[in-house]
């Protein structure tokens, strides 16, 4: 039986696959639809900015404008909203259901307190999700540097394996948990988001080792955005 393809035609059909001129099937990946990230922001302090403000290397300097848009996978959902918190140390003042009750203005009642050190938080999601984006005020009613800020993500409530890094800027080590790449940054109403590339966790731990006019640790309010993991 002869041959009916054209002369020539197997080579090019190999070369076309090396090159990923054609699919090895047919199927085909689509990328994640993005949405911007609907967050619902306290109103800004009224107590205006110190003229003495920290300065260094690894500070972001404090915002002029808005945050630009953040983009996310759509349909992603705070799924820490109501879940149970614990932490390292009992707060002092306020109640760690706080910490995921929705409420971070800058008022005295919605803030957190816990004593000096390396102290976290942990919220419990009741299940693994698929993370995107976590958004935390630690203590906006100031404009503040918190120290140490760390966020880890585990399946393990105890973060002894499976622990993910998620941010860290604890540039010297100075809270034993690794050495950080990311900066520290002025406290605002429009808290801090950092990104998650769908690492798929149930826990999720929030470090701080004081800050910058206090050594205390506070926390207003920690968001999980993710999807159901699949």
């Amino acid at each position: 039986m002869k041959n009916s393809l054209p002369a020539g035609f197997l080579p090019a059909l190999v070369v076309a696959i090396a090159l990923g001129a054609l699919p090895l099937s047919t199927s085909t990946t689509v990328a994640a639809e993005k949405e911007v990230l609907a967050l619902k922001l306290p109103a800004p302090t009224l107590k205006g900015t110190p003229e003495d403000l920290p300065v260094g290397p690894n500070l972001e300097p404090l915002p002029e404008k808005p945050r630009p848009p953040f983009l996310t996978v759509k349909g992603v959902k705070n799924v820490a909203l109501g879940k149970p918190v614990i932490s390292s140390v009992k707060p002092f003042s306020g109640e760690l259901s706080q910490v995921t009750d929705g409420k971070k203005e800058a008022f005295d009642y919605d803030a957190v307190e816990m004593r000096r050190g390396t102290q976290f938080v942990q919220v419990d999601l009741g299940d693994i999700y698929e993370i995107h984006a976590i958004v935390m005020w630690h203590d906006h009613r100031y404009i503040q540097v918190m120290h140490d800020v760390i966020v880890q993500l585990s399946n393990d409530p105890e973060f002894k394996s499976g622990v993910t890094t998620v941010f860290n800027n604890d540039v010297d080590n100075s809270s034993g948990l690794g050495v950080g790449t990311d900066r520290e940054y002025f406290e605002t109403h429009e808290g801090r988001i950092v990104e998650v590339n769908g690492v798929k966790a149930r826990y999720v731990r929030g470090y701080t080792k004081g800050g910058s006019l206090s050594a205390l640790n506070c926390w207003q309010e920690l968001e999980v955005y993710a999807l159901p993991a699949k």
